[in-house]
């Protein structure tokens, strides 16, 4: 039995030092200019400020800026390898597949890709901006809102990542009804349980604040609806059925 998974493990193996060593380049990269990034970063929590909220941005460990920059860093070098990283994903399921199966790797690196850069876009300038004004707000007239740069890049890019993890969801769809593991009827069915899970996951990803899972979910909900319209015209076959 070892030796059926000894080639699968050592094509995952080569995987993930693929994915890893792109991942370790870009960091390497992406750490010498980590302070145009941060600028970035921070640049909604600005506008929240400018916005009659009292706080500011502030440093309470001697390594915080180190580790500030590691994260900004990491977190850069992770958008630009989102390409390499699915292209390996494919490049592991692909063995196991049919030729016509195979077919679709194109579309789901770039879909795949494109609807992560769409959550992280939609995540930054729409959902992202209106969850933080809400949470500063809350309280602001009892205490000042001082927030130390690492949790607050923290705070960012689980919020932002979440958002783009959570757009894959209809290129997930894509791929599974092209396999035929999922129909829309599948989809339609369990729709109430989707909506409990959803907001389970949102809960998990986003923090701890429930306007931050409601922004997450309600999207999350609405791509579960668009899923739905691709399986129909990705398998109208199985429609039929």
């Amino acid at each position: 039995m070892f030796e059926d998974l000894k080639p699968h493990i050592q094509d995952l193996r080569k995987r993930l030092v693929i994915s890893v060593g792109t991942l370790v380049v870009f960091f390497i990269l992406c750490f010498s200019f980590w302070r145009e990034v941060f600028e970035f970063i921070k640049k909604p929590l600005e506008l929240a400020f400018e916005h009659q909220i009292q706080g500011m941005l502030i440093q309470t460990a001697p390594a915080e800026g180190i580790i500030v920059a590691m994260k900004v860093s990491f977190f850069a070098a992770l958008g630009i390898s989102i390409p390499v990283i699915f292209w390996q994903i494919w490049e592991f399921v692909a063995p196991g597949l049919y030729k016509h199966e195979k077919k679709v790797v194109l579309p789901f690196v770039f879909f795949g890709s494109s609807m992560f850069a769409i959550g992280v876009v939609f995540s930054y300038f729409v959902a992202f901006p209106y969850a933080l004004k809400y949470i500063l707000m809350f309280g602001n007239d009892e205490f000042v809102a001082n927030i130390t740069a690492a949790n607050y890049v923290t705070f960012f890019t689980r919020f932002v990542l979440g958002f783009g993890i959570a757009f894959e969801l209809p290129v997930l769809a894509f791929f599974l009804a092209k396999i035929d593991l999922i129909t829309d009827k599948t989809l339609t069915k369990n729709f109430k349980y989707a909506v409990v899970l959803i907001f389970i996951v949102a809960a998990i990803v986003t923090p701890p604040d429930v306007l931050s899972q409601i922004f997450m979910a309600l999207p999350l909900i609405l791509l579960y609806g668009f899923s739905i319209l691709i399986v129909k015209m990705v398998n109208p076959e199985a429609k039929k059925g």
